[in-house]
């Protein structure tokens, strides 16, 4: 695992920011985003410093003492006010890197959604905190036309509309944008952020990731597992989901996706208190499932049953 930049958590923390400055000039995803909250720090000094400027000196109290300790306060204040979501502007300036094709300021959205899974070390899907790449419409509808299928079967399988299996791949991945690679490049072909236990045997990959601790977005990295192709990845998620009793819940929800993902954040497969809506949300956007053809039958929702626990498919 990459070793995280240091953060200047107090204004005279040089030793930070120049820890900061090294991990940035290595296009390090955790430093970039640190460096833009740092930004938004200075934003936010600049603000105060207005607003001092305008309120003016205290006539009877005031002296350069006075102002010596006021402008100490206001820059640690500054740097209060802009931790956690802050103020908003950080996340504007990430986004506007990825439009540019800065290095490194995409790659800590990878596994888009990923985070760590108190319940189940198997899963962890989250949301980072840093907006990962813009998805067009045609990569919306290119990503849906190839997993449909796929869907469909996991559907029948789990008892739950298709549209919720692929909303929660396009939340993991971004729509296929943000599939974990290995160094090589290779892609994981994992579509719903499982990661791989210590007792996985199978292969895994190391990617980027954002899990949330106390509402806050933390970046890090993470193992993921490997699949050969996009339909092992999904037939490793059906296992999983059937086979670990923390997700027990989620199984046969029909055409109910927000019940659905809610039962999957309730067992622990994400970290993100906005996991279960923006599944749903994704989902109410997707087309309804199309009407069978001739000489075809309704997919089945309401099939599901937990399977028996077994080793090595969704346990490690």
């Amino acid at each position: 695992m990459n070793a995280s930049p240091v953060n200047a958590r107090v204004y005279s923390d040089l030793a930070g920011l120049d820890a900061l400055k090294g991990g940035a000039n290595k296009a390090d995803p955790a430093a970039i985003r640190e460096v833009a909250r740092q930004f938004e720090s200075l934003f936010a000094r600049i603000m105060i410093k207005s607003m001092r400027d305008a309120v003016g000196k205290d006539p009877i109290f005031g002296s350069d003492a006075t102002d010596t300790y006021q402008g100490m306060f206001d820059d640690q204040l500054s740097i209060e006010l802009t931790r956690g979501r802050g103020l908003g502007l950080a996340d504007m300036l990430i986004q506007q890197l990825q439009r540019m094709g800065v290095a490194g300021a995409t790659g800590g959205a990878s596994a888009s959604a990923t985070a760590t899974a108190a319940a189940s070390p198997a899963a962890s899907p989250g949301t980072p905190a840093a907006q990962p790449p813009v998805a067009s419409s045609a990569t919306q509808a290119s990503f849906v036309r190839e997993l449909w299928p796929q869907a469909q079967a996991a559907g029948a399988q789990l008892g739950v509309d298709p549209r919720a299996v692929i909303a929660q791949a396009a939340l993991e991945t971004h729509w296929g944008q943000s599939v974990p690679h290995d160094s090589s490049g290779q892609s994981s072909n994992n579509l719903f952020g499982v990661k791989a236990g210590a007792a996985c045997a199978g292969a895994s990959v190391t990617a980027g990731t954002r899990e949330f601790q106390g509402g806050t977005a933390i970046a890090t990295d993470a193992q993921f597992r490997a699949y050969d192709s996009r339909a092992q990845s999904v037939e490793d998620y059906v296992a999983l989901l059937r086979t670990n009793p923390h997700y027990a819940a989620a199984l046969n929800a029909g055409g109910d996706v927000h019940a659905f993902a809610a039962a999957l954040q309730r067992g622990g497969y994400a970290t993100d208190p906005e996991y279960a809506r923006k599944i749903a949300t994704i989902a109410s956007s997707l087309a309804p499932p199309p009407s069978p053809g001739p000489g075809e039958t309704e997919t089945s929702l309401k099939s599901a049953a937990p399977l028996p626990t077994q080793g090595g498919s969704g346990t490690t």
